[in-house]
């Protein structure tokens, strides 16, 4: 037999092979694989040859979605959210809208809807609109965010004398906002506020900016070092115990650090980016852990011990927090590299606790903890972003946060409500707080990671090009 029908007699073995496996496992070969290279050997087929082309049966779609497949997820977000979110004025006795806004009306209050629009989680889905404008081109996400805004820029302007010169007995429809007690009432809305002025929001935002940025780089408490905490004076001669004295929680790494940040683009003084810098290293000083590449949630300033805790949503607003930093502060600043190292360090100790699935478990490093969704979407987000922002290798880190995304927009049903959310959680040194916390649709901490995460992975999917090579998901080049 000559040269050439050798090679016709070891093609038709292969296809011969390919049907016989097919044959047998019906939903068999993966066409989109990269084909392994040919055997050098001649002769009959191994049992085995075609063995690595078998499909896989992933829990969750095992690709990158293009950008329609990760809109339609984040459509059914917007839809629940935009019909439970109402950004209406009522009178508190009688129900009846109220549309005058003349006058401060101490009766008047927000209409009630599933999620309040003045808490920290709000802030956040804010953001998150405004992302997935951005990354769509659908101005109904922009327009959520504006409206809303316009709205609390409204109530500020009429509100707020009255709220500032009788704190204790004004009312007024978000007087937590317009009289902030801790960096949950003023970070995330203030964060916000200044995208969408930077992203060109037409709303007047000078009071709502004076108010929350005024607390935030001032008036919050702080240890003796400046970094951010919980505790300090009670007003009434004692300490606050929040929930010991001088307690940091790595949760305000995202409540007041990325407003610092941007306190400072918005009124051009250094010192606000210096301080975020500094908080940014002092949070990681105490509480990271460089062998792990993780955080603990809670630390007490003055212990001797800390048992470690490490919470899974406290640390994506760590990651956060360093993504978003980055974003405002200049390349130039002295402590611009060990922001973005420390980021890097995260961002590989996470990437060693991913399930198989794309998830993070509630306790990180504790597989028999829940998988825990808002997390995971704040994780995609930061990875997604400083895979785009050149922060991190988007070779080892773009198939990662595409997994991340697959696993979390499982999490949205039909309705468009996200499930599998952590409900609000304080700190604690025991394991049973965090494995026993409920899980809710109305917790409103999932949102606007998700929307935020599916923006940032079609803005990473329209960068750069991931598929399928020799059955593995990869990089495969910029578009």
């Amino acid at each position: 037999m000559n040269e050439t029908n050798l090679m016709n007699a070891s093609k038709l073995r292969r296809r011969l092979t390919a049907a016989l496996v097919a044959g047998l496992f019906p939903v068999a070969l993966n066409v989109s694989a990269q084909e392994a290279p040919v055997a050098q050997e001649k002769g009959p087929a191994a049992a085995d040859a075609m063995l690595h082309a078998l499909q896989v049966q992933y829990l969750h779609p095992y690709r990158a979605m293009d950008t329609a497949s990760v809109k339609s997820v984040l459509d059914r977000v917007f839809t629940y959210l935009d019909r439970v979110t109402p950004a209406e004025l009522i009178n508190k006795t009688t129900g009846a809208a109220v549309t005058d806004l003349s006058r401060a009306d101490p009766d008047t209050v927000l209409k009630p809807g599933d999620f309040r629009l003045t808490s920290y989680e709000w802030g956040v889905t804010y953001a998150g609109m405004l992302a997935a404008g951005a990354a769509t081109g659908d101005a109904r996400y922009t327009n959520y965010t504006v409206k809303r805004h316009q709205l609390l820029a409204d109530l500020t302007r009429l509100y707020a004398p009255a709220v500032k010169a009788d704190p204790a007995n004004a009312q007024a429809p978000i007087k937590s906002f317009l009289n902030p007690h801790a960096l949950d009432d003023a970070g995330a809305l203030c964060m916000s506020f200044m995208k969408a002025k930077n992203m060109g929001s037409k709303v007047d935002y000078g009071q709502l900016i004076d108010i929350c940025g005024s607390f935030v780089t001032e008036k919050e408490y702080r240890l003796k070092d400046g970094t951010l905490a919980r505790g300090g004076p009670d007003g009434k001669g004692g300490i606050k115990m929040r929930p010991l004295p001088n307690t940091l929680w790595l949760d305000d790494m995202f409540m007041g650090v990325p407003t610092i940040a941007l306190m400072g683009k918005y009124t051009g003084k250094a010192k606000h980016y210096d301080d975020a810098v500094k908080q940014v290293l002092q949070f990681s000083k105490r509480m990271f852990n460089p062998a792990l590449g993780i955080y603990m949630h809670g630390y007490v300033e003055g212990a001797s011990s800390h048992p470690e805790m490490h919470w899974a949503r406290a640390n994506g607003w760590a990651i956060m927090a360093m993504v978003e930093v980055l974003d405002v502060l200049p390349k130039t600043h002295k402590g611009y590299k060990a922001v973005a190292a420390q980021l890097r360090a995260h961002a590989d100790g996470l990437a060693s606790f991913q399930h198989k699935d794309g998830l993070w478990h509630q306790l990180i490093d504790r597989n028999d903890s829940y998988l825990e969704t808002s997390a995971s979407a704040i994780y995609t987000y930061a990875i997604a972003r400083a895979v785009n922002r050149g922060h991190l290798d988007k070779d080892m880190f773009g198939p990662m946060a595409n997994l991340a995304w697959n696993a979390v927009s499982g999490k949205v049903n039909a309705k468009g409500e996200v499930e599998g959310i952590c409900v609000g959680t304080g700190m604690a040194f025991d394991p049973a707080f965090y494995y026993y916390r409920p899980t809710s649709v109305r917790a409103a901490h999932g949102y606007g990671p998700v929307l935020l995460a599916g923006a940032e992975i079609i803005e990473m999917n329209k960068k750069f090009k991931f598929g399928i090579n020799d059955s593995g998901l990869m990089y495969q080049g910029e578009r």
